[in-house]
């Protein structure tokens, strides 16, 4: 197992030294790949999301989501273990000396898009996903930050406990606290919970730049 997982790193061009082991594919963040792994330092499951730094265009996003994601802290945000360089070097900030950086962060067992693929939701889980959203939306935004790419597929769910947890910051801004909501773009990303189905709905609202306009709907 341990050998299957070690050339899917391989394949993937993932380089961590033996720390992490077992990686099996997850999915794309925007800014790139993510592989779930073993951490046998820490013996927990991990998801490691890579970012290559081949140019100043990318170097600048991924000091952007790093910065933002190592500002955030809250039972209802993907946790972010620690950032490192090639063969597990600790990056100390200096990300300009690497071409690739990996994200650890904690593990979830799937995500919102994924559940709807199953199924409807109850109206009970609809709530109660809506409430840890909004939960997180609140700790986020209360962090001048904006996540901006706010889908289904960028919500994890844990589905022994039910606990939803909101990732994937590649898109993310930081924004000052005498903000103007007349300096940022239409959110577009779309989310409405119902019993039969759940989706969420994002944008900008003129009265408060940093809420989202979130519905619940009845059939």
């Amino acid at each position: 197992m341990a050998e299957k997982g070690d050339c899917i790193a391989s394949v993937y061009g993932y380089d961590l030294g033996g720390r992490f082991v077992n990686f099996q594919p997850l999915g794309f963040g925007v800014n790139g790949l993510v592989l779930s792994a073993v951490d046998s330092r820490a013996c927990r499951k991990v998801a490691v999301k890579k970012i290559a730094l081949s140019d100043a265009r990318s170097m600048k996003h991924a000091l952007r989501e790093i910065k933002i994601i190592r500002r955030l802290d809250h039972d209802n945000i993907v946790k972010v273990y620690e950032v490192l360089g090639p063969k597990g070097a600790d990056l100390q900030g200096e990300l300009f000396k690497f071409s690739v950086a990996y994200i650890v962060q904690e593990y979830m067992e799937t995500d919102l898009a994924r559940l709807l693929e199953q199924g409807t939701l109850t109206e009970e889980h609809a709530k109660l996903f809506m409430y840890q959203l909004l939960r997180g939306l609140k700790y986020i935004h209360s962090a001048n930050v904006l996540h901006r790419d706010l889908k289904p597929a960028n919500i994890f769910i844990s589905t022994e406990d039910l606990v939803l947890k909101i990732g994937d910051f590649g898109l993310a801004r930081i924004v000052d606290q005498h903000y103007s909501h007349k300096h940022v773009c239409p959110l577009s990303s779309m989310m409405h919970l119902t019993r039969s189905s759940c989706c969420l709905r994002q944008q900008e609202k003129r009265s408060h730049p940093y809420s989202p306009y979130c519905t619940i709907l009845a059939p």
